[in-house]
């Protein structure tokens, strides 16, 4: 098959190098200029520069809105269009050009967590699984029917970093499978169970911050969601802004308010968390390592060299 592809950062680069390494001939890709944005700059391999090196035009769009774009797809009259992490709506008359119209991999399990950063979304609200979905694209957000999905267990302690090199060694095998079934007239779409759907938002900085209302458990997994590379989950101390590198949760029940710097425990201080806290029936949030704004990183032991105070959501004294 002639396939065409559209794709961005390193999961649209990993499926440019299953189609290249496949049978098919790869004859456009169309990628995003280079981001300035947070997360856009991780995960950051080179859609443009893979299909350069292997002779495959490419044009650079924020979206796929023009005439010298829709003029190029038809002269390349790709048998297929291949997309993953394209950043903006394709129209019908892109998406339906093909002859097997658009095969679209979205990196959850759908129909749930369609639309953004689905990985991080999906930790912190303790899935106990996550994975690859290959699907056609329709004119609704990651909706279409599904060929494919691949999923991988969530472990007790994983990151989304974790996640993320997991389910990204998955987009090979799951792009060469679906083309292979859909180049052999063997493809079985199965419709998505709309019930079932759940979408998500891009992340920012401000989805980062912590509420310390939240329960402990809650917690702990935002900090492993927010793991290096991505920006940290942070609050603040004495009003200035501390990330929050490695946590877990405490072993015994802490009361109080929320926020409060109140014992060490083990190799780490806890903070009380949970909007339930003042019942003192829940743990709290064990804090093992800090990193402030200097970009050094503390053990939460030698941070915090007394207990009190309180850490909290916005810049202030936190005394």
């Amino acid at each position: 098959m002639r396939v065409a592809m559209f794709g961005y950062q390193t999961w649209g680069h990993r499926t440019l190098k299953a189609l290249l390494d496949s049978r098919h001939e790869v004859v456009l890709v169309v990628t995003h200029p280079k981001s300035d944005h947070v997360y856009e700059k991780i995960w950051g391999d080179s859609v443009a520069d893979l299909a350069e090196e292997h002779g495959v035009p490419v044009l650079l769009r924020n979206r796929p809105d023009d005439e010298e774009l829709l003029t190029a797809l038809k002269e390349a009259a790709p048998d297929l269009i291949v997309a993953n992490n394209w950043r903006t709506w394709l129209p019908p008359e892109i998406y339906d050009l093909p002859p097997h119209g658009t095969l679209n991999v979205h990196d959850s399990l759908l129909p749930a967590y369609a639309g953004f950063s689905p990985l991080i979304w999906a930790l912190i609200n303790g899935e106990p699984e996550v994975g690859v979905t290959a699907h056609r694209m329709n004119p609704q957000l990651d909706a279409g029917d599904v060929l494919l999905q691949r999923a991988v267990d969530v472990g007790p302690e994983d990151t989304a970093t974790d996640l993320f090199h997991r389910t990204v060694d998955l987009i090979a095998p799951l792009v060469a499978d679906s083309l292979e079934l859909i180049d052999s007239g063997m493809a079985e779409w199965t419709p998505q169970n709309r019930s079932k759907a759940s979408f998500f938002h891009k992340r920012s900085l401000e989805d980062s911050r912590i509420d310390w209302t939240w329960p402990a458990e809650d917690l702990a997994r935002l900090v492993r969601a927010q793991s290096d590379p991505y920006p940290n989950a942070y609050c603040y101390h004495r009003g200035e802004r501390l990330r929050i590198v490695e946590a877990g949760v405490s072993r015994a029940n802490y009361g109080g308010t929320p926020g409060r710097i109140f014992y060490p425990e083990g190799d780490g201080v806890v903070i009380v968390a949970g909007a339930g806290s003042r019942r003192g029936r829940s743990p709290g949030l064990l804090l093992r390592k800090v990193r402030t704004d200097d970009g050094r990183d503390w053990a939460a032991t030698e941070y915090f060299t007394s207990m009190g105070g309180y850490l909290t959501s916005h810049a202030g004294t936190g005394r």
